[in-house]
């Protein structure tokens, strides 16, 4: 008998506690939350149900799976460095718990079509789970009661139907759209002279979009800015300049630019070409890479993080534990904080944005042992 047989056993232990250990995560900023042995996140008490109660709880995650399991992932697009994040939180967690998974992204939230007959190759993979991040709010439903009776399916992210779910990691995108809206409150409290803002939600149908500007509203209705014009629009970054454009062009002297992370990117060129970067505050309602660095630079006033990295590796978690039927919450995420540039030092951009030199991965291939060592390859 071969000795890498004989020592089989010995490698497996070794490569479960190697996958532990390298769960380990160290964020430097005190008050920034920390994923390692155990994670911070706010559970529902009614599961899928965004207007109930969160609990904080410390979430002890598996240290590794019980078979390689294969999973298929479906994205609305990989447009903005919102969903990258994601991407890179989903393949940490896979390469930690020793799964893998397969990638499909829609191209972008007027694509339901394609998302469909993405789900379709899903169901017909063979793969042992599911994780959807949705174009929309029930436009997958009868798909995935299809899907739900073959594996478990989890959602990621954005808001969807709760029609054959096992569980979903996400926040709540109406408390996305509240934090955004409480920037400006705070700054023009109801009673203060008005200002005007220009508001762009995001594409009309997607399903986080309702969420996201009932919130902002209703925390707006606390101040006294008002909203002059709404341009929906997909979220890519070209559509959100000309969206941007088109709202200058219609009133150069807005107060406020508020909308998705894609919008911010562009505002702070467009105004700047303008002349009106001194005179036009701009306010994002997530986090991405550029919105980062414009907050930074005070360039973005703030944005709030729900932690997409976060997101990601919980969807992967709850998604092996649902295979393997050992599922102890059915909702939860990391708790939102409003990033601004008085205490992006304390957070900075971990959890919330990949690292630069990352690049989306559409497959991971992983296996809890390969030879005489711990392997796994991502392609």
């Amino acid at each position: 008998m071969e000795l890498k047989f004989l020592l089989w056993p010995f490698l497996l232990i070794l490569c479960a506690t190697i996958v532990g250990q390298g769960s380990a995560q160290t964020i430097p900023h005190r008050d920034a939350p920390i994923w390692g042995e155990t994670w911070p996140l706010e559970a529902r008490h009614v599961p899928f149900d965004d207007k109930s109660a969160t609990d904080p709880v410390i979430y002890h995650p598996l240290s590794h799976a019980e078979k390689p399991w294969q999973i298929c992932v479906l994205y609305p697009h990989l447009k903005d460095a919102y969903w990258l994040s994601v991407n890179y939180g989903m393949v940490q967690e896979a390469r930690r718990l020793g799964v893998g998974f397969v990638l499909h992204e829609a191209g972008g939230y007027p694509n339901l079509d394609r998302q469909i007959d993405q789900a379709r190759l899903c169901r017909q993979s063979g793969a042992d789970a599911l994780i959807v991040g949705t174009v929309t709010l029930e436009g997958l439903s009868a798909e995935i009661s299809q899907i739900a009776a073959r594996m478990p399916v989890i959602a990621a992210v954005n808001d969807i139907s709760d029609v054959g779910i096992s569980a979903k990691s996400s926040v709540a995108w109406y408390d996305m759209g509240a934090a955004a809206g409480r920037v400006i409150a705070a700054r023009h409290p109801k009673g203060s002279p008005p200002v005007r803002l220009a508001w762009f939600p995001g594409p009309v149908g997607g399903g986080w979009v309702g969420f996201v500007q009932a919130g902002f509203r209703d925390a707006l209705a606390q101040s006294s800015a008002q909203i002059v014009m709404t341009k929906f629009g997909d979220t890519g970054r070209e559509e959100q300049v000309l969206l941007v454009e088109e709202a200058l062009d219609e009133m150069p002297d807005l107060d406020y630019l508020v909308g998705s992370g894609p919008m911010a990117e562009a505002a702070v060129s467009i105004l700047r070409g303008r002349g009106l970067d001194s005179r036009t505050h701009i306010v994002s309602t997530y986090m991405t890479h550029a919105v980062y660095r414009g907050i930074k630079r005070g360039k973005i006033l703030a944005a709030p993080t729900d932690f997409p990295i976060y997101q990601g590796r919980l969807a992967v978690e709850l998604a092996v534990r649902a295979i393997e039927g050992r599922l102890t919450l059915r909702h939860a995420g990391p708790r939102i904080v409003t990033i601004t540039q008085e205490n992006i030092g304390q957070f900075g951009a971990e959890g919330s944005l990949a690292p630069a030199s990352f690049s989306a991965v559409f497959e991971v291939k992983e296996r809890l042992i390969n030879d005489f060592g711990c392997a796994g390859s991502a392609t």
